[in-house]
Formats: structure tokens, sequence, C-alpha cells
């Protein structure tokens, strides 16, 4: 008789637990970057299913491989904007890991927490390779699940001496400006607006939450030298935004290629965004095979619509570590 086969299950509190720190967090998303970089990985496109748009919310499912991890994973992630009123998070998510070589499954994660940390880290890790290194202004609209982790992270590597915030909701932006003090221990500027949060900023982040397509971010408050983030899902930015760019960079192109979300969407549509104008991948860069920031003069725009391989990085990272510890389930599956 065959042995069973069993499932490590790492629900919502084992993935607080784990208490995996700055450094952790980065370090695998990094290696992700750097196994896409080194094409050591399989990305396939990420996929949407929506249940019926009066739900105002739709599921992304995630997919990808990593060689060095010898893992495959798939991520169900739901978004819905309206669940605050419910008070659900808007994103709620499982990560599915298996055997590449048999399909064999190997683990389920509550990956609520993964998406939101491996955001924060890729927002993070794009400005490691394509913001000044004196960065001293970070410039952040939206409080949603991944805000913390984007500020938190950039924080642990730019140790900013202003961070402003904005959100579309004042009680939102409270919370999070508090979370946000409490963490870093240093205070931030609640911003009444978007122009006064992004103008002069070194680093901007749009993570907004918009039900259509509306240029609230305008092109004339980005300063010379800056790096813009911009990745909600639908466009907050005006078309001329990519005009300034002396390089745009993506995480994925073939995700950012297609598709009926994303920030810069009309961009590509528009012929602005295509295979000749951008740059690289992150992944190119991190893995040496393109530069990134050349210079302080240098004004650079990175569009990020979310890895599988971060989540499967992390993922595996979540997983190691919890075997140290004694944390999570074992599962029969068969």
């Amino acid at each position: 008789m065959s042995d069973p086969i069993m499932i490590t299950w790492l629900n919502g509190p084992d993935v607080k637990a784990l208490e995996l720190t700055n450094d952790e967090i980065l370090a695998a998303v990094e290696m992700g970057l750097q196994a896409q970089g080194q094409g050591k990985a399989v990305i396939e496109p990420r996929v949407h299913l929506i249940p019926d748009p009066a739900f105002n919310g739709h599921f992304n499912v995630l997919r990808g491989y990593i060689e060095s991890i010898n893992l495959a994973g798939v991520k169900v992630v739901g978004d819905y904007v309206n669940n605050y009123q419910q008070n659900l998070p808007s994103e709620m998510a499982l990560l599915n890991l298996f055997d590449p070589r048999t399909g064999k499954p190997v683990a389920i994660l509550d990956a609520a927490g993964i998406t939101d940390m491996r955001t924060g880290a890729v927002t993070a890790l794009g400005a490691k390779y394509l913001a000044k290194k004196d960065s001293k202004v970070l410039g952040h609209i939206g409080a949603r699940g991944t805000a913390y982790w984007n500020v938190r992270l950039l924080d642990h590597l730019f140790d900013f001496d202003e961070i402003r915030i904005h959100s579309r909701r004042p009680e939102s932006r409270q919370a999070f400006a508090e979370r946000l003090e409490q963490a870093l221990s240093k205070p931030v500027t609640i911003t009444d607006d978007w122009e006064s949060c992004v103008r002069d900023a070194d680093i901007v982040v749009e993570a907004s939450r918009l039900n259509q397509p509306e240029p609230l971010l305008k092109t004339e408050w980005i300063k010379p030298g800056a790096l813009v983030v911009p990745y909600g899902t639908m466009s907050a930015v005006e078309l001329s935004l990519t005009d300034i760019m002396d390089k745009m960079v993506v995480d994925d192109w073939g995700q950012c290629k297609g598709g009926m979300f994303g920030s810069l969407r009309a961009h590509v549509e528009a012929g602005k965004l295509s295979e000749q104008t951008l740059h690289a991948e992150l992944g190119q860069i991190v893995a040496q095979g393109k530069v990134g920031r050349e210079n302080d003069d240098e004004t650079i725009l990175f569009w990020h619509r979310g890895l599988s391989l971060s989540d499967i990085a992390l993922g595996h990272a979540m997983l190691e570590k919890a075997k140290t510890l004694g944390l999570g389930q074992q599962l029969r599956y068969a």
C-alpha cells in the first residue's frame, strides 16, 4: 500500500505567527525575480473570472513555476471593492503549491497576507533598482492591504524623511497613517488631495481603488528624476504620463500587454507602451541582463501587475520557516 499523500496547510494565523522580517520577504521575492530574469521560471498570464458585474468584484488566477525551488503554483485571489462595507478585506486568496514533476499537491496557504507582502516587495525592489539612492520623499495614493507593505518595505530600504499618504475615504487614510506611524516610528503626513501627496515626491506609488478609469494623477506633478509606480486595477493616470519617462519597466510584459485591467491599459492600446518603448522587465534588471537607473536625472516608470512567481517564492519561504517553527497543519489528500 502506498504512503498517504499529505498537504501542508498554513492558515491566516499561521502566516501571521511566522513574523517574516522585511529582509526575508524581500530576499524571497528577489529570488523569484532573478529566476524570471534568468529564464529559469514559467509565468502564465493571469486570467480573470467575473461572476457577475453587479458584485463589483472579480477573481484573478495566477500561475507559475520556479525551477530552483522545484515548485509550481496557482493562486486564486478575490478582489472586491465594496468588501469594506461588510467589514471584509477587499482581497482574499489561496495559494496552491504543487510538485511540478508529478503534479502532487504540496501545500495550501492563506495568501491574502502573501498577496500584500509580495506586492509591497515588488514595489520596493523596483525602487531598489530604479529610484534615486537618496530618495527621501514618498507620495503614496491608496490605503488598501498592499499599501502597508509598499510603505513599510520602501521605508526599510530608503528611510524616508517624509511619507505622504492619501486615499479616497478619510477614515481609511487616518487608520492607515496610524498603523504606519506605529510600525515605522515616524510621522506620516495625511493629505486631503492627490496633488499635495504626489507633487515633487521622489517616489510616487499609485495604488488607488477606482471603479472606472479616471486621470486623477497629473503628469505635471511628477518631478524630473522621480520613480512613478502606478498599479491600480483601473487607470488613474493621464495618457501623457509615459511621455515624460526616460525608462519604462514592467514586471512581466506578457501580462501587461493584454487583458482588461491595469493602470496603463490605455497606454498599451495607444501604442505609448509597447515592446519598442519598453526598457526591461524588472527580473532582467535583477539578473543583470539589463541596466536599471543610470543617473539621478532619469524619470522612470515601473508598472507591476502582480507576479505568480512572487507568490510562489514567498509561499516557499513561509513553508521553510513554518517547518523550523512547527507551524501549520498536515491534511491528508490521498
